[in-house]
């Protein structure tokens, strides 16, 4: 299994922030940036062979140098430039994983963070999961709890079985307040469905509706998390989690399935 974390974006929402350093260099707590503690959850997965980071053009040297010091992490860091310059020439999401299956010639299961996530959860019964479903794409869901927060994500639905039966992105009446996060597994026997979606909607930038295409393909799984998760996609939501880090609130609950 290989990890892939999702850096390209150039964080305009958190500028000034962000104007000369990515979102997922920011430090959270004592000094330790975002992006450390997504490999610290994931480091320790049986089979994990190696972690790529995708990132753009402005900002590939600055994980490039961190990655030159991350050695104690004990497992093979590559950062790859996607090329892209500015905001309005971006690949978006499923557009930089292509990239990266493509151009790095991945031959193994692949999992997909977002590099604006943190979260304190445990991933084993998630990856077991995953693991038995090798034709399906498993998606880490999060119960956000306020319906009016919701609207700013996918709202999702799913079945005893773990079948996702409805997905929505940013509906203006959610449903529920149970989201999808940037948190996909990706099994190998699934990356023909990537090609398959372009030739069927003809485009690759948005993860929402590439998540959407799987739901009505009925090839994707949902796993609940439980726990503290954000998303750091603004000012707020930053200080928030550099708080509750910094004072070491974050929740470690049991998962649920």
């Amino acid at each position: 299994m290989k990890v892939l974390i999702l850096a390209a974006g150039y964080g305009t929402r958190l500028y000034p922030l962000t104007k000369d350093k990515p979102k997922p260099l920011l430090e959270i707590a004592a000094g330790k940036p975002l992006i450390n503690y997504l490999i610290e959850k994931v480091r320790t997965a049986q089979d994990l062979t190696e972690v790529y980071v995708v990132t753009n053009d402005k900002f590939y040297e600055k994980f490039s140098a961190w990655a030159s010091d991350c050695g104690h992490f004990g497992i093979k860091i590559t950062v790859v430039n996607d090329g892209t310059t500015t905001p309005e020439n971006r690949l978006g999401s499923i557009g930089d994983i292509d990239f990266v299956v493509r151009t790095q010639n991945i031959q193994e299961d692949l999992l997909v963070i977002g590099g604006d996530n943190l979260f304190d959860f445990q991933t084993e019964r998630f990856f077991m999961l995953a693991k038995s479903q090798p034709q399906k794409v498993t998606l880490g869901v999060y119960d956000i709890c306020h319906i009016s927060e919701a609207k700013k994500f996918g709202v999702v639905a799913m079945g005893t079985d773990h079948i996702v039966t409805s997905f929505e992105e940013k509906p203006e009446q959610p449903r529920s307040s149970l989201i999808a996060m940037c948190f996909y597994y990706m099994p190998k026997a699934t990356f023909p469905l990537i090609q398959q979606y372009v030739n069927s909607v003809g485009k690759l930038d948005l993860a929402g509706d590439y998540i959407r295409w799987l739901c009505e393909q009925k090839r994707l799984c949902g796993f609940q998390f439980l726990g503290s998760w954000y998303d750091i996609g603004s000012l707020e939501a930053y200080h928030q989690a550099q708080k509750d880090f910094q004072e070491n609130k974050s929740c470690n609950k049991e998962e649920q399935e």
